[in-house]
């Protein structure tokens, strides 16, 4: 029995380890978002740093587009960043996490 706690404690190390360096990796991770009509770009990282962002010179005329257009696209862009995410990491814990009675909350 101890043993098995023992081997179990080092499963758990493991995929905690793993999923650490799936966060490390994510930073690599980059998600390009658009206005739907390609005036403002943004990019992230699926760790959801802001990496760039590009506004085209015609929404410098009007601040209140401009804003909106930002807190939209940047809006999105989040959403994805933290979908790629959730996604990635739940799938290095899921698959590093040994089989405990009652602990299926990665399932």
């Amino acid at each position: 029995m101890f043993g098995d706690m023992m081997g179990m404690m080092g499963k758990l190390k493991e995929a905690q380890k793993k999923v650490e360096e799936t966060k490390e990796r994510l930073h690599t991770v980059l998600i390009d978002m658009k206005s739907h009509d390609e005036k403002v770009k943004v990019t992230i990282s699926a760790n959801r740093t802001i990496k760039s962002i590009d506004i085209d010179d015609e929404l410098l005329q009007d601040k209140d587009m401009l804003e909106d257009y930002l807190i939209l696209t940047i809006n999105k862009a989040i959403a994805r960043a933290t979908t790629v995410h959730e996604t990635e990491v739940a799938a290095v814990a899921k698959e590093g996490m040994p089989n405990i009675p009652g602990m299926d909350l990665f399932k």
